[in-house]
């Protein structure tokens, strides 16, 4: 294949080490290659930076290697076209698989433009979108210690669970404190109810008695003493997030317009798509990108599987919870969309059908800098019987029919 890059290199990224291979014009007219070894030290990659110069290389292609593409990749930054890429999607060439060789290939590869890169936002969006990651882990953290606590609680044979709707809310933080404090009775500890609850009071009452022991009190404060900490966690990286979220508050504004979006998964599909629609073609490319469309499985005309592939998890993540909230938008297009996939296809595809049609309204607002406007309950109906109508007329015109339309009363 006739080579469409000039001078380009192909760097197979390690730990310690970062083999790169250069390909540039001989001087008998073909195309000569050299190789060489840097190490990952800051002097190191400089040193690759300066040689890569020398060379007057102006595409580099890499491997998106853990998180060690990374440093390699700022050095880079601003000098080169760089292009990151994924490496399963070259895993099926066989007798590739040397350093030396990994770095040979990719520079082949990307001279004769065979290569598609990963995603890379600029530097801003770089950094929210660690933060946004962080702040999500320690969500899930929180989670996982109010996970322990219910298992303790039901060691102890207390079933608040089965009486609160949230452990952790104001009657029953004052209850597990109180436990703490060594107040044992049930009717004592039930009296610190609140709201509502007090309407459940023989209840709680009887959740509240149990085997409760020093033990069970030792792990309780342990376990509070974490959520306490994770919530002031996440509670200062959301204030750092929105300091930075500044400059593109507008966008999120925006996002959150949309059915079932909150001010979060706004902000996580802003930092994980980059906000720069004009990277995707279509909305239908963003979809693909993100792997919230059905999988492609096809042989001999038969359709084997339409699983999703696996895509950016924070994002998927992101758009499932905000298809689970969408679907109890009431008067919403996006609900109807979920009630009409369900009859078919169950609750979970179409929870995935609904998070599909949030990313592609996502797409546009982004896009074109504009806010969701809602279409109603009725959107899918009127579309389907528009295309039905038009479906129909086509036919009958194709028979030799002259068709003419006129709604009935």
């Amino acid at each position: 294949m006739d080579p469409l890059l000039e001078r380009c290199a192909g760097l197979d990224i390690h730990q310690r080490t970062v083999v790169a291979t250069v390909r540039v014009p001989a001087a008998d007219g073909t195309r000569a290659s050299t190789t060489q070894t840097f190490g990952t030290m800051t002097v190191d990659l400089l040193a690759l930076r300066d040689w890569l110069q020398a060379h007057r290389v102006t595409q580099v292609a890499m491997e998106s290697t853990g998180v060690y593409w990374r440093p390699v990749y700022y050095v880079l930054e601003d000098g080169f076209t760089l292009l990151l890429v994924n490496m399963q999607l070259l895993s099926h060439v066989p007798g590739r698989k040397t350093d030396v060789q990994d770095s040979a290939w990719l520079a082949q590869l990307l001279e004769c433009g065979l290569l598609r890169g990963s995603l890379v936002p600029p530097a801003a969006l770089r950094d929210l979108r660690d933060l946004t990651r962080y702040r999500k882990r320690q969500v899930e953290d929180r989670a996982q210690e109010v996970n322990r606590l219910h298992r303790v609680l039901q060691d102890a044979g207390l079933k608040l669970a089965s009486v609160l709707s949230d452990v952790l809310g104001v009657s029953g933080r004052a209850i597990l404190d109180a436990l703490l404090e060594g107040a044992p009775d049930p009717v004592a500890l039930a009296e610190l109810a609140r709201g509502r609850l007090r309407a459940k009071l023989p209840a709680l009452r009887e959740a509240l008695r149990g085997r409760y022991r020093g033990h069970h009190a030792f792990l309780i404060t342990q376990i509070l003493a974490k959520i306490d900490f994770l919530e002031e966690a996440i509670e200062t990286l959301t204030t750092e997030i929105d300091r930075q979220l500044v400059p593109f508050a507008p966008g999120v504004t925006a996002l959150t317009t949309i059915p079932g979006v909150g001010r979060r998964t706004a902000e996580t599909i802003l930092v994980e798509t980059g906000a720069d629609m004009a990277r995707f073609a279509t909305a239908a490319h963003l979809c693909s990108w993100a792997a919230m469309c059905p999988g492609q499985d096809e042989s001999a005309g038969k359709r084997r599987t339409g699983k999703t592939r696996a895509g950016n998890r924070y994002l998927r993540g992101a758009l499932i919870e905000s298809g689970l909230a969408a679907t109890r938008a009431k008067g919403t297009a996006l609900q109807a969309r979920y009630a009409r996939v369900k009859r078919h296809r169950g609750h979970k595809k179409a929870v995935v059908a609904v998070g599909h049609q949030i990313l592609e309204i996502a797409y546009y607002v982004m896009r074109d800098g504009v806010t969701y406007r809602e279409l109603g309950a009725d959107y899918f109906a009127r579309r389907h019987r528009e295309r039905s109508t038009r479906r129909h007329v086509k036919q009958l015109e194709a028979l030799g029919y002259r068709v003419t339309l006129d709604t009935a009363a």
